[in-house]
């Protein structure tokens, strides 16, 4: 039988996709369609920082897996750029998807909003409220959600070119 990742990294990677997709939908609604009633928008937000924060521990919990099982090498006579391609949208994946919760906590913070993880934990702030830095702080929340985007585009395109254009299975790995 062909390799395919353990069961543990494939329930991590779907359940990162799926909290990603819901990152992308909420933080739409809360930027571009801005609810009026403030009630709504806390609740939007409120989901939204959840559901980001909530990725910090699964992504580093992806890593500690991907480290102890390194996957397995993309098929033989897969172009090396491809190789490398690959090599460098999965780092940048992993690195977007830490960065993102820790710049998305740093910036709600700093706007002087405190942050309780799951209505549970309070998380102390390292910076505290600064309306100086936190402008700087959500510009570069919003710049990592669009290198995000486009890292999963390629991401998508990279899957879609083993499925279709390769058909060697790769894809499979994670199904």
């Amino acid at each position: 039988m062909a390799y395919r990742y353990r069961p543990a990294a494939r329930v991590l990677h779907w359940l990162t996709a799926a909290a990603v997709l819901a990152q992308f939908f909420f933080g739409i609604w809360i930027t571009q369609f801005e609810p009026k009633d403030e009630p709504t928008k806390f609740l939007l937000y409120d989901i939204h920082e959840n559901i980001g924060f909530s990725l910090l521990p699964i992504m580093l919990l992806r890593l500690a897996t991907r480290l102890a099982n390194p996957p397995a090498h993309l098929p033989a006579g897969t172009p090396r750029f491809i190789r490398f391609a690959a090599r460098a949208n999965h780092a940048g994946l992993y690195l977007l998807l830490i960065y993102m919760p820790i710049m998305g906590f740093l910036a709600t913070n700093a706007w002087g909003f405190p942050f309780v993880w799951l209505k549970l934990v309070s998380i102390p702030s390292p910076i505290g409220s600064n309306e100086a830095l936190a402008p700087s702080l959500s510009y570069a929340h919003w710049l990592g959600a669009i290198a995000l985007g486009l890292a999963i585009l390629a991401h998508l395109g990279g899957a879609l070119y083993h499925a279709l254009i390769r058909r060697d299975g790769v894809l499979q790995r994670m199904l």
